[in-house]
């Protein structure tokens, strides 16, 4: 199959031109979105062109999983839908990279010929109802019995649920005394084999990604002992490499969206007639569009990132700074993208069948899944204090100066960031640390993509549009707010009393 593929911009050419003619021509996407799943032969028309090859090795007769043409791919799919390009993002990062990686020998023959012949599709199942998360205290158990492993437990808000023909299921291994281990296992579940079906015990009513089915899953299953997936150290470090990894792919997912919401937002502000102009005309539009071309140089600079660093031969285990970086900054832009589209467009853009009010909800998720963004904010200020107390600074732009990922960036920041910052931050202000050195990270990937030669002006209006953001957030983080909630709120508090 390697050998007929052409050459990656022609086969992403082609892709693109397959979505559009589907999506645009012979499909109504915007109705087609307000429904529950795809239409089988919509899906088949889309995986015709065998998208997913992108992620398996040549060897298997895959593409070769370069990260550049999986996030080609996966941007190709969000122009047209960020709920297909989830989908896609699912089948890549969470099964076949780590099938690849991790998985026996003996089981990849079949799993990629069931992906590159019959459109076959997997995921992970990491969350159960009780430890989102959480990860590390799951209740999944595995147990070593003469036929492989049995496994048993819940999980939910898997993407695909009921619909994918592989999974990838974490557990832990349980003891004879019945207590579970520490560390991590991860399998791979056969849908198709007598002894491997998942039952779907409820189906959820997600409030964006219609096309995704997320539910309620129960295993009871047994599998073959090559099915266990054979980490380098431990099951735990196995876990963050493909967790990170993911992170690290984000911003393929985004950057066709970021790019959809911008074209829709310029092509209506240019056609919309305003007295004796367009919407162009005026200022504060202006300003929202440039925030739009900014998310989109910063996305474009992340995937360039990305796929010099993500590769499945690298391990991420360690490299939560960059991965938390790339997922939260990404997915709020994602978000933020979609709002300004919203509000350029007026009312018409307030519907569930516009482009802009749909992709307001399908980003949202983005925000929360894989990891918080607060969470991972916090954690990635964090690091940064762990690294200043280490070297015993207490400035946080001289440490910024000689860190490695932020060298490049940190004069554009040095009047904000020149400060002392407090070890002992609470919670909240270690999100609008995180938040602050995601930034300068990021402006850092945009320089490094600029040298490269991305188009100067747009790298230029993006440092400037990050130096307004950061020195809002340090405002933020110096301002002394020890608001807290307040037991019984409701105690002389109602209006009508005092009216």
């Amino acid at each position: 199959m390697t050998n007929n593929n052409p050459e990656f911009p022609q086969f992403l050419k082609n892709f693109e031109q397959r979505l559009k003619h589907l999506f645009q021509d012979e499909y109504n996407i915007d109705q087609l979105s307000l429904q529950r799943g795809l239409p089988p032969e919509l899906l088949k028309g889309i995986m015709d062109n065998v998208p997913l090859s992108v992620a398996i090795p040549k060897e298997y007769g895959g593409r070769g999983s370069l990260v550049k043409e999986c996030l080609g791919i996966l941007s190709a799919a969000s122009y047209e839908s960020l709920s297909l390009s989830l989908t896609f993002g699912i089948n890549i990062a969470l099964f076949l990279e780590p099938i690849s990686k991790y998985g026996d020998d003996e089981i990849k023959s079949e799993i990629f010929d069931k992906f590159l012949l019959e459109q076959n599709m997997g995921g992970l199942m990491i969350t159960e109802p009780d430890f989102g998360s959480d990860a590390l205290n799951m209740k999944t158990v595995n147990k070593a019995t003469p036929n492989g492993y049995e496994i048993k437990g819940t999980k939910h808000w898997q993407g695909l649920t009921g619909m994918a023909n592989y999974w990838l299921i974490a557990s832990r291994s349980e003891s004879s005394d019945g207590s579970l281990a520490r560390d991590i296992d991860f399998f791979v579940c056969d849908n198709s084999k007598v002894g491997q079906q998942i039952v779907v015990e409820e189906y959820y009513d997600n409030a964006g990604l219609y096309i995704i089915p997320y539910g309620l899953n129960k295993l009871d299953i047994t599998v073959p002992k090559n099915f266990k997936l054979q980490p380098e150290t431990t099951g735990i470090k196995m876990m963050l490499d493909i967790l990170h990894r993911s992170r690290m792919q984000f911003p393929g997912m985004g950057m066709g969206f970021i790019k959809r919401m911008l074209d829709e937002a310029y092509d209506h502000c240019f056609n919309r007639k305003v007295g004796t102009g367009n919407l162009l005309c005026m200022d504060n539009v202006q300003y929202q569009i440039s925030r739009l071309q900014s998310a989109y140089t910063i996305c474009s600079a992340m995937c360039a990132k990305s796929s010099s660093i993500s590769g499945i031969q690298n391990n991420l285990a360690t490299e939560g700074l960059e991965a938390n970086t790339m997922k939260t900054v990404v997915t709020d832009l994602m978000q933020e993208s979609a709002q300004l589209l919203v509000q350029l467009s007026g009312a018409k853009g307030y519907r569930t069948s516009h482009i802009g009010g749909r992709g307001i909800m399908d980003s949202r998720p983005f925000q929360i899944f894989e990891g918080s963004n607060e969470m991972l904010y916090a954690q990635i200020a964090e690091i940064i204090i762990k690294s200043m107390k280490k070297l015993k600074q207490v400035q946080l732009y001289a440490f910024l100066s000689d860190f490695s990922l932020t060298i490049k960036a940190v004069d554009y920041f040095k009047t904000e960031l020149a400060f002392n910052l407090d070890d002992q931050l609470p919670q909240r202000k270690l999100v609008e640390l995180g938040k602050i050195i995601a930034r300068v990270i990021c402006i850092g990937y945009v320089i490094e993509l600029q040298e490269k030669g991305f188009r100067k002006e747009l790298a230029e209006n993006c440092i400037i549009m990050v130096r307004q953001e950061v020195a809002s957030l340090v405002t933020a983080l110096r301002f002394q707010n020890t608001a807290a909630s307040i037991t019984d709120y409701q105690a002389d508090s109602l209006w009508l009393d005092f009216a």
